[in-house]
């Protein structure tokens, strides 16, 4: 079922092979990648079982970050992007917040623009990745 808050592509490569190639093409794509956060083996080393894998890729371009935080620093709660890969039915799945939804939430139409020019990177950097 869509979902207007999310991008979401899915591709049959493996998962790992997925997020090496997700950090390489943002980086490409100017989208420095922050943090990785490894879903599973984090909770387990809390002692909570979990037993999926999923990937948390945190990714910024520092410009267009600048951009919206001089217009609302409120939205610093929102950064960095994120984009979740993990396993679902067979298939690896790449899902992220548009950034265009986001936005909304801080009512700072003055970003609009520079949300929409992150959104549409953040789906061109997933889309290369799912290509085979």
């Amino acid at each position: 079922m869509p979902n207007a808050l999310l991008s979401i592509r899915s591709t049959a490569l493996p998962l790992e092979t997925v997020c090496t190639r997700l950090s390489e093409i943002a980086t490409k794509q100017k989208f420095g990648v922050q943090a990785v956060h490894n879903l599973r083996e984090k909770m387990e080393s809390k002692g909570v079982p979990f037993g999926r894998e999923c990937r948390v890729i945190e990714v910024c371009n520092p410009s267009h970050a600048q951009v919206v935080l001089n217009h609302n620093i409120e939205i610093s709660t929102a950064l960095p992007c994120r984009i979740a890969v993990y396993a679902e039915g067979g298939r690896t799945i790449l899902a992220t917040m548009k950034p265009t939804a986001l936005l909304t939430m801080f009512n700072t139409p003055a970003a609009a623009t520079t949300a929409q020019e992150v959104e549409d990177t953040m789906v061109r950097i997933m889309d290369e990745t799912c290509r085979s």
